[in-house]
């Protein structure tokens, strides 16, 4: 039975492409619904280019998270991945989706998260540190924002010459290589 994603997203969407890229040819995990809190979401038109349903869900629906909730109820959803989105998740999809929704962070948590801490904001602070590491995080998402029991990490070193822009074409590197994988080897263990 093929398990359908709906990935969560604020920004440009390079992950979500790469997430759907991975997932097209899968037969057992499809990626079905892009949810933003963006009208002006570039992840939106890459949504659409792969012809992948796509819809604006503005901030204050996020409260309650009703609407949201309907949408992934109308479209089958069995999980969902946060890519890069911002804001926080409702209760009501946390105990719908218990052990069913997880997030990329771009550093090793559990240090240079929480709220606020996404993007650029976290190579600043880990340069400014003076780190000689950095990475990804992904984790299972919980009421707490980047604290929910992590699932992978992947490091890459930091050099003295590094700024915050270098590191976070590493971290890219890191994010595209292990995200999608990881994502399918979570999604196929929560259906066991």
């Amino acid at each position: 039975m093929k398990r359908n994603i709906a990935i969560f997203a604020s920004g440009s969407g390079t992950n979500t492409e790469n997430i759907i890229r991975y997932f097209e040819k899968n037969d057992k995990i499809n990626v079905v619904l892009v949810i933003s809190n963006k009208n002006d979401a570039y992840v939106l038109k890459r949504a659409d280019r792969f012809k992948i349903h796509s819809v604006v869900v503005p901030n204050a629906d996020w409260k309650t998270g009703d609407k949201v909730f309907a949408l992934l109820k109308e479209k089958d959803i069995d999980f969902i991945v946060l890519a890069g989105f911002l804001l926080k998740v409702p209760d009501i999809l946390l105990k719908a989706y218990p052990n069913k929704i997880i997030n990329i962070h771009p550093a090793l948590l559990p240090k240079y998260g929480g709220k606020g801490m996404y993007g650029n904001k976290v190579h600043e602070v880990v340069v400014a540190a003076g780190e000689k590491e950095s990475g990804i995080t992904i984790h299972y998402i919980d009421n707490q924002f980047d604290e929910g029991k992590i699932i992978f990490q992947a490091k890459c070193a930091i050099l003295p010459k590094d700024t915050p822009e270098d590191v976070a074409k590493k971290v890219h590197v890191l994010e595209y290589q292990y995200f999608p994988a990881i994502i399918e080897k979570v999604v196929m263990h929560s259906f066991d």
